[in-house]
């Protein structure tokens, strides 16, 4: 198993439901793209290389505080992406 950081599997599966809150929020790749950049710049890593690693840090995901965590990273770079969006 390759080295990965599992906050990447976080992100890419919070962020769609998140997104859906904004409907007036642009979409496009470099727009996604950035919120998930400053997302996971601001979000501790949790790096996994092997099956029981990326397993424990799951059981850790189940934590409120974990989910809750993200989402708030999540909108705040939703704000910032919002206010200075680099495709224009």
């Amino acid at each position: 198993m390759k080295v990965k950081n599992y906050m990447e599997d976080v992100v890419d599966y919070l962020l769609p439901d998140v997104l859906k809150s904004y409907p007036d929020l642009c979409k496009c790749q470099h727009c996604v793209s950035d919120i998930k950049a400053l997302t996971l710049n601001n979000l501790p890593p949790k790096y996994v290389a092997t099956p029981i690693g990326e397993v424990y840090t799951r059981v850790n995901e189940l934590s409120l505080q974990f989910e809750a965590d993200a989402i708030k990273e999540i909108l705040q770079a939703i704000k910032k992406v919002a206010q200075h969006p680099r495709h224009t």
